[in-house]
């Protein structure tokens, strides 16, 4: 060497390598360059992935040195040497040859390749720049010199396949081991080191060895737990062990493991990370592809391991729609047999991905298509939501066209969209959705022929849609021709077929309906039986319990009418009784079920009606809390054939069997469901506060967040309409668990539940409320007075139909009357009110004056129900002289102050509200010139504003909103502002979806939707002088769902409002008197009052009468509230 470089020293700086190949084909941890000086003398680097780094060697050593590439099984503290995967004996001068260039350094072949590394050379004056020096190795001590040992009869054993090889690395290993004791801090090395030759040796051999070298890979994983750098290799090597074990013996137990440590060990391992770019992927791959073949298994474990597989499964890989289809299946299964919608909606949004991640012309989107809608089938039987039906048609038609004639899976599309065409027919009745259903099948029967072992399932469903064409139409050739499938299909289907009770009582059901018409005895025993049959396999909460306890009262029933065996009714009522309370059944079947015993306990006069009703109640109060929008709720509530009628009916009901108390609060629990609930989210908490401040926060929050949670609108984006119902009735449960808590505090026991009819008392406390009832049984009233007990006011010479009759006379007149000159009498609506008097307001005020002794322009409030919401009850009048002629005779208005109220509880919580008065600010809204498409050009609206505005005291705060200033934003704003509010514009209300009734404005309308989610706690009166404001929906009267209801509900409590259209010339009049009486004290001082809006209004009707205002028009404002 030249002189003087014993002093110097040289920079070896290692760039990459390529090629390295382990022997014993181990995951090593790591890799690490050892330059070899001497025996005694070596340098290594630090172990790592290789990359590039800079070492510095001394040059006073010999100038010869051997270069090994080494795999360390430890990233940790290391034991031993590794395992040599290249090794080169060269000298420092070859490498300095190169000057300063990267020269690749290659090295002699390892199990058939040459492995290599890219390094730089050159000579430093200085050891200054030691990033990652080289340091001295330990001497070997025996722990060290058996591990490299072992490593080393390990690698020739896998090239040699020589077992003395493989017991020489055991031996070496479990010496080793040996010597690192429990506390060792080598012993998790030592462990790995012998289950890893153990692993690839001995239990190739003797599977019974697999649970002693599975403990060995668990005893070193506990001992490296997160964060230890061996962690990850850890649980690799464990992974390995038990994806092994599996294939040789596929018990679940080892897969789902294996799965859960994937889970975990992908946590650690990222893309891009080095366990994931030397066979991670592999391991993980072999572990979805065995659980994709596991059966269902719908424990909390099964789908706890489904649920790890998907994580295993990030978007883009290959296998992520299978394993969601597989996850989906699972929760559907348990769905089916628990009845958790949770478990429903998850699997619905889990099958819309696999949907969604194959596109047009993916080879299994027909698959995916064809089960996501079998489960939108499920839920739309379980929950009644029409998209679902509608959605699940379209899916099974282009899963249809995806399988053509001739396709392996034909049949069991056509089967399928058969089904739900069999559904739609008994949802809707269109002849032609069960005509095409029956042709379907009966073209999957034709692909079945006798012996094919699904022909039982095809022959039960073509049995199904024949008796519901005949449930429909009453052709017996249906009925028959179904009987003789259905007993086909029970006869092909074994004994242990879990689905054998379908056949069961589908059968049962056709025998039923035959026996109704035919009579024989023996059709009616043998439904009985096989019900009883279909009941007992079953566990106590599966769902179909619910429908065999259906068709067993069906059958009890049938029975009772052809034989009139009381026992019978008895089981038909308990039956009824079962299928409505079932927990797991969806509640739009549970609500059917209990709205047809109330309905069968009328007929047979049963005394079970009442029970009945309350469940009808209690049913759809949970219905309509699960839908997550305020329409959605609507259309719940509407969507039940009779239901519009029960509050009544319960309450007719609850009156024929003398208690007059429990009719109050059947018909208010039943009424206004709609405003109830939303009331809930609202309800002050100041008495809670006091009892426990943290519980009244937690509610508090939680309302909020599920008010916030409405949706206004049902999105058209189904997946993202399905996720916003999850989490929703996730917040909903949170509410309800903190609702139930504070129910156990002393004194909450009824917080939030239905009121009682001591605390709907409080409504009469201003004055008696009369309740009228319009019911197919009866029709009445109920005057609730400030105290005491409630009083019938019945109505013995008016029927339902007599109602209906007066609704629609009434309807007819008041559009006759608008086309009328205004001079010309209104004869026929002069008529209609004297019914009005004589037939029901005459004897409620004889009750009032002389039972209650109330004296006159006393104020009461008049709570309609059903038809009576559509009949101007205020303004009942005798128009007839006194006997002695002295003068008319008095009117309801000239008695008493009448005001309206939708329900009890309203009235009660608007009183409640009065409670947070501010400085009264007053506001004029009016749109002469709507937007396009919202109405007429309303010429008077702008000089009614200037009216108002002249008659407001002067002292009191005064906005007026009109012209381009009049827009949506600006009204529900002023709505928000201002405590007294006058409204001028088009009013409409939306008879098909009423929560769309609106105000017209400049730009868009001002809907009853906007006005519910604005909260105005301040707010005091509204004057809303617009047409149809005050008149809910026909199919829904009963809740009350129109413009004057939702400002009330938004915080006004005092709202005038009207029954139908609004003369825009001629509402001056009353708005003027109106105004004049209300604010004619308040000249000199004084306060506004909205408590006497019913009192000026009342003065303001009046007064018209000596004006030339037309009937109809003196007549269309109404009062509600306090």
């Amino acid at each position: 060497m030249p002189g003087g470089l014993e002093e110097r020293y040289i920079r070896l700086e290692v760039i990459s390598g390529k090629n390295f190949q382990v022997p014993t084909q181990r995951i090593p941890a790591g890799i690490y360059i050892s330059i070899n000086i001497n025996s005694n003398k070596r340098w290594k680097t630090a172990t790592n992935v290789l990359s590039s780094h800079r070492y510095v060697v001394s040059l006073y050593a010999s100038p010869a040195f051997s270069v090994e590439i080494r795999a360390s099984y430890e990233a940790d503290r290391m034991l031993g040497s590794g395992e040599v995967i290249g090794e080169l004996r060269t000298s420092w001068d070859e490498l300095l040859d190169y000057g300063d260039e990267p020269f690749e350094l290659s090295f002699p072949s390892i199990c058939g390749l040459h492995p290599s590394l890219t390094l730089k050379a050159g000579v430093v004056h200085a050891c200054d720049d030691q990033d990652g020096a080289l340091f001295d190795s330990p001497v070997y001590r025996k722990i060290t010199r058996d591990t490299d040992a072992g490593h080393a009869r390990f690698a020739e054993y896998k090239t040699s396949k020589t077992a003395s090889h493989l017991d020489d690395a055991v031996k070496h290993f479990q010496l080793v081991l040996d010597q690192c004791p429990v506390g060792h801090p080598d012993r998790a090395a030592a462990l790995t080191n012998l289950a890893c030759a153990r692993l690839e040796g001995y239990i190739q051999k003797d599977i019974q060895e697999v649970e002693t070298t599975t403990t060995l890979f668990r005893e070193a994983l506990a001992l490296r737990p997160q964060p230890h750098p061996d962690h990850a290799l850890s649980l690799y090597n464990l992974i390995k062990a038990l994806n092994w074990h599996y294939r040789k013996e596929p018990t679940p137990v080892y897969i789902h493991e294996s799965a859960q440590l994937c889970c975990k060990l992908l946590h650690f391992c990222p893309e891009g990370t080095y366990l994931r770019s030397i066979g991670l992927d592999s391991a993980v791959d072999y572990v979805i592809g065995k659980c994709n073949y596991l059966p269902i298994d719908t424990s909390d474990e099964g789908i706890q391991l489904r649920r790890n597989v998907l994580k295993l499964c990030p978007v883009g890989q290959q296998s992520r729609p299978k394993v969601l289809d597989n996850l989906s299946w699972t929760l559907r299964s348990r769905f089916t047999q628990r009845g958790n919608i949770d478990d429903l909606d998850e699997s619905i949004q889990f099958r819309r991905e696999a949907v969604s991640l194959c596109h047009e012309g993916h080879s299994d989107r027909d698959v995916y298509l064809n089960n996501l809608a079998i489960s939108l089938e499920l839920r739309f039987n379980h929950q009644g939501k029409p998209y679902d039906l509608d959605e699940a048609i379209s899916l099974h038609e282009e899963a249809l066209r995806l399988r053509p004639v001739g396709h392996k899976l034909r049949h069991i599309s056509l089967g399928n969209l058969g089904g739900v065409l069999v559904i739609c027919f008994g949802r809707r009745g269109n002849i032609d959705d069960i005509t095409r259903a029956i042709n379907l099948y009966r073209n999957v029967l034709t692909l079945h022929s006798p012996g094919n072992p699904r022909r039982g399932t095809v022959l039960n469903n073509l049995a199904l849609a024949l008796k519901t064409k005949y449930d429909k139409l009453r052709i017996g050739k249906d009925l028959n021709e179904a009987i003789d499938l259905s007993r086909e299909s029970l006869q092909l289907t074994p004994l242990d077929d879990p689905e054998r009770h379908v056949n069961l009582f589908n059968l049962s059901s056709a025998l039923c309906s035959r026996f109704m018409h035919t009579q024989k005895n023996e059709d009616i025993e043998e439904a009985i039986n096989l019900c009883q049959e279909s009941l007992a396999p079953l566990p106590l909460l599966h769902p179909d319990r619910s429908v065999i306890y259906t068709r067993l009262q069906e059958t009890y029933l049938s029975r009772y009418r052809i034989l009139h065996d009381p026992a019978d009714l008895l089981l038909a009522v308990e039956n009824f009784r079962l299928a409505s309370r079932h927990p797991t059944q969806g509640f739009p079947w549970r609500i059917s079920e209990a709205i047809d015993w109330a309905r069968q306990a009328e007929v047979y006069q049963h005394e079970s009606a009442l029970e009945a009703y309350q469940m009808c109640f209690e049913l759809f109060d949970s219905h309509v809390m699960t839908r997550s929008s305020i329409i959605s709720r609507h259309e719940a509530a509407s969507a039940f054939r009779g239901a519009k009628s029960l509050p009544v009916d319960a309450a007719s009901c609850a009156i024929r069997s003398g208690n007059l108390r429990q009719a109050v609060e059947l018909v208010e629990q039943g009424r206004g469901q709609q405003w109830s609930l939303a009331s809930r989210l609202r309800t002050p908490l100041e008495d809670l506060k006091s009892a426990s401040p943290r519980l009244a926060q937690r509610l508090s929050e939680l309302s909020k967040r599920l008010s916030d949670a409405q949706s206004a609108a049902v999105s058209i984006d189904r997946a993202a309409a399905d996720r916003a119902a999850i989490e929703y009735r996730k917040v909903a449960r949170q509410w309800e668990t903190a609702v139930a808590e504070v129910r156990s505090l002393p004194g909450f026991l009824r917080f939030l539940r239905p009121p009682s009819f001591a605390d709907l008392q409080a409504a009469a406390r201003h004055g008696p409320v009369i309740i009228l009832i319009a019911s197919r049984y009866s029709c009445s009233a109920i005057i609730v007075p400030r105290s005491g007990e409630p009083h019938q006011v019945p109505f013995p010479r008016i029927t339902l139909p007599d109602l209906e009759n007066l609704k629609d006379d009434f309807s007819t007149a008041i559009l006759h009357a608008a086309r009328m000159r205004i001079e010309e009498p209104r004869k026929t609506l002069r008529v209609l009110l004297q019914i009005v008097w004589d037939e029901i307001m005459l004897p409620i005020v004889n009750v009032l004056q002389h039972d209650l002794q109330l004296r006159r322009q006393s104020r009461i409030w008049l709570c309609p129900t059903a038809t009576f919401t559509f009949i101007p009850l205020h303004a009942a009048n005798p128009f007839r002289m006194k006997a002695d002629r002295s003068g008319p005779e008095a009117c309801l208005e000239d008695i008493y102050i009448c005001s309206y109220t939708p329900t009890l509880s309203a009235l009660i919580r608007s009183r409640q509200m009065m409670k947070m008065r501010v400085a009264p600010s007053f506001a004029a809204i009016g749109q002469s010139q709507p937007g396009a498409g919202q109405g007429t050009l309303l010429p008077a609206v702008d000089s009614e504003l200037e009216l108002v505005h002249e008659l407001v005291p002067s002292n009191v705060e005064f906005t007026v909103i009109s012209g381009d200033k009049a827009t949506q934003a600006a009204a529900l704003n002023a709505l928000q502002q201002n405590t007294w509010v006058h409204l001028a514009c088009h009013g409409k209300q939306d008879r098909e979806q009423p929560y769309n009734s609106r105000f017209a404005m400049r730009d868009k309308p001002l809907t009853l939707l906007d006005i519910m989610e604005n909260n105005s706690p301040h707010a005091e009166f509204a004057f809303l002088s617009a047409c149809h404001t005050a008149v809910g929906d026909e199919e829904t009267p009963d809740e009350a769902i129109h413009l004057a209801a939702g400002l009330q509900f938004s915080g006004f409590k005092s709202v005038i409002g009207t029954l139908w259209a609004v003369n825009d010339a001629l509402a001056k009049h009353v708005v003027e008197a109106f105004y004049e009486k209300m604010f004619g004290n308040l000249k000199d001082g004084g306060v506004m009052d909205c408590t006497k809006a019913a009192w000026a209004l009342n003065h303001a009707a009046a007064s018209l009468k000596q004006k030339n205002v037309p009937l109809e028009q003196t007549i269309v404002f109404i009062h509600i509230g306090v």
